[in-house]
């Protein structure tokens, strides 16, 4: 954007097309070999692996599902990341509900709890650094390619 460096990212007729899309393209894939040719054995961790690439680049620019138009830099993209970071994290360390004790039940609100805070806290601290960035941010959108 700054064009510090050459510009790398690929642009179809003057657009530039975001990682957002990768993902799309290879989320769809991985279903369709699964639904079509359900893999095994050494294959099945390589669609893990795809799978998981896949929803790192869709989710990465998970802020522009909410505003595809306007600017990319909004509050509401940082925070869009945040929450699906921490829903994917409370879901990849809980064990099925079949498993639950007491104890379990306990740590898991102690861990939402726990996020919670932090996460506000997180948010209330980037405000300050939201207000003096985003127009530097502004302005190099305005020089990058459309």
């Amino acid at each position: 954007m700054s064009r510090d460096i050459p510009d790398l990212y690929f642009h179809f007729g003057g657009t530039h097309v975001h990682h957002l899309n990768y993902g799309i393209f290879i989320l769809s894939a991985v279903g369709a070999v699964l639904l079509f040719e359900p893999p095994s054995g050494k294959w099945l961790g390589a669609i893990a692996i795809a799978y998981g690439v896949g929803l790192a680049l869709t989710f990465d620019e998970f802020g522009m599902w909410l505003h595809l138009g306007g600017g990319y830099w909004q509050r509401a993209s940082f925070d869009a990341v945040t929450i699906v970071a921490g829903i994917l994290l409370l879901l990849a360390y809980t064990p099925p509900i079949r498993y639950w004790t007491r104890r379990r039940f306990a740590w898991a609100i102690f861990l939402l709890a726990i996020l919670s805070i932090f996460f506000w806290r997180l948010s209330v601290t980037l405000i300050s650094i939201e207000q003096k960035t985003l127009p530097k941010l502004e302005r190099l959108k305005k020089l990058g390619p459309r």
